[in-house]
């Protein structure tokens, strides 16, 4: 079995160097294969730079600042694993969790996703309390408007097989942060096993979401969901 880690990264100099190493020490424990793919959004910092001086590191650059869901689309698509995950640049959901997903893939499962509204135990550190709040009626407009079933559709941390990533990314359109959505809402249409998985999450304080313009973003991205598909 092979497993390809994707990571979306927009200006990261600072920060996924640390991330990359501390993904391939894990890598090199495990016994499975593994690929580990950074996709530079053109952040126009040293991203690109720092991730080529690992090695078994490939990294695909963007002309251009496309978007979250751009970057891992094209991931996705060019990854060559039995089972494919995304994860955030800043490793809010601890590398170690991938096990989790990794053992619900083995059960059947076609689309497995970490969660952080399952058990609140597992929030190690948390966001302020109007990021938090963001979230939760982000998530409830989601419930309202697109779908029903998933507790957190945001979480940074998603596996697909490989079939499933390939049949799915290549059929969506938003390139924006609300780009899990889509990817939920297709993996419905198309009768997926999807499972929520309650995952450790850590905040960093130096997230680059804007919690109001891009909030706005989000919103006016799911409001296209139903109608692109």
């Amino acid at each position: 079995m092979k497993i390809s880690l994707i990571i979306p990264a927009y200006r990261e100099e600072a920060r996924i160097g640390k991330s990359l190493g501390i993904i391939s020490d894990y890598f090199k424990t495990q016994e499975y294969e593994w690929e580990i793919i950074v996709v530079d959004d053109g952040s126009g910092d040293d991203t690109v730079g720092i991730c080529k001086e690992f090695e078994g590191v490939k990294v695909l650059e963007q002309e251009k600042n496309k978007g979250k869901g751009a970057a891992v689309r094209r991931g996705m698509l060019e990854a060559k694993g039995d089972f494919r995950v995304f994860s955030d640049a800043d490793l809010s959901t601890p590398i170690y969790e991938i096990e989790k997903l990794i053992s619900s893939f083995k059960e059947g499962f076609d689309v497995c996703i970490g969660s952080r509204a399952l058990v609140s135990e597992m929030i190690k550190e948390h966001q302020p309390w109007y990021r938090e709040s963001m979230g939760k009626f982000f998530n409830t407009l989601v419930q309202v408007l697109v779908f029903k079933g998933i507790e957190d559709t945001q979480c940074g941390f998603k596996g697909f097989s490989g079939e499933v990533a390939e049949n799915i990314f290549s059929r969506t359109k938003i390139d924006g942060f609300a780009f899990d959505v889509e990817v939920l809402f297709l993996a419905g249409t198309l009768n997926y096993k999807i499972k929520e998985i309650a995952v450790e999450w850590f905040n960093d304080e130096r997230s680059t979401v804007n919690p109001i313009t891009d909030s706005a973003k989000m919103f006016l991205e799911i409001l296209r969901v139903r109608r692109l598909h």
